[in-house]
């Protein structure tokens, strides 16, 4: 290959899907320690609408088709993990599996901080950007809390070890080695394309953007906030990609790859196994692209 492709992916239940551009991969161990592969072709709306794809806009359509395919790929995941016949959400339930997971973490991560500051702060007087800076942490603190407590529980642990596996074989992808679980084992679990990075750097954008607003009523605050989710999403998406591209900008991702000694586990050579599958899927799809393009 000319140039290495970059590859993301996702855990999910026992299993890891992997992506590269609009090709789609999800490998799953079976009960009966089959892997099950599935794969399809994507249709991003960048695709159909050239527009989408300038700076911040794209941010923000990759936010909404990543939760969108993630929800997707649990849901075919669980299918195979039980021996049943995949049967994908319907429209309207992907919608509104989305949509209820979007406004969990919405009410977790961005209303709950601001009411928890307004009553910890009601007889304190303080400029705009102290109490900006306090619901930042707020915020920050119930993301940090809710990792810790679910990754105590035994089934997400088992998910973060497939998070481990994901980010391994993808690092020896990269770094040119054959995939084998033997060659993967040896990398790094951590990985800065995270989306645990991403996550940890929309905390830190929503801080500094909500900034410039001032400190409005509590109703005002709670509107605005999520007017912004959308522009803080675009804006991290770029952060993130120009510190993949510029060693400068490295540090960005710096907190994010310390959280994901949290969000991460090592995997197993069974769980390196199906990470691996998952990969090379997507890959034959880039070299037959590549060969076709050279006709």
């Amino acid at each position: 290959m000319s140039a290495t492709p970059k590859v993301g992916g996702q855990a999910v239940i026992e299993g890891v899907m992997m992506r590269h551009k609009n090709q789609l991969a999800i490998a799953v161990r079976k009960p009966d320690m089959q892997i099950s592969i599935h794969e399809e072709t994507l249709k991003s709306a960048g695709d159909k609408y050239p527009f989408l794809k300038v700076p911040i806009l794209r941010g923000m359509v990759a936010f909404v088709e990543s939760l969108t395919l993630g929800t997707r790929a649990l849901t075919i995941s669980a299918n195979q993990a039980a021996l049943e016949e995949e049967e994908e959400l319907t429209g309207w339930q992907l919608t509104l599996t989305v949509g209820v997971a979007l406004l969990f973490g919405i009410g977790l991560f961005f209303f709950l901080p601001t009411i928890i500051t307004r009553f910890l702060t009601s007889n304190i007087t303080a400029k705009p950007i102290a109490l900006n800076l306090f619901e930042g942490l707020v915020r920050i603190s119930i993301f940090l809390a809710y990792l810790f407590a679910v990754s105590r529980l035994k089934d997400i642990q088992r998910v973060f070890a497939y998070h481990g596996a994901e980010h391994k074989s993808i690092a020896c992808f990269e770094a040119g080695e054959e995939l084998t679980p033997a060659n993967a084992c040896k990398y790094t679990r951590l990985h800065p394309r995270c989306g645990t990075s991403f996550l940890l750097l929309v905390m830190a954008v929503s801080i500094i953007l909500f900034s410039f607003f001032g400190w409005p009523g509590l109703v005002q605050r709670l509107i605005l906030r999520l007017t912004l989710l959308p522009l803080i999403a675009g804006i991290s998406y770029e952060l993130i990609q120009l510190a993949g591209r510029n060693r400068f900008f490295c540090y960005l991702t710096a907190p994010g790859l310390w959280l994901q000694r949290l969000t991460t586990r090592e995997p197993d050579e069974q769980q390196l196994e199906v990470a691996i599958a998952a990969l090379k899927a997507v890959l034959q799809h880039v070299k037959k692209r590549e060969v076709l393009d050279r006709v």
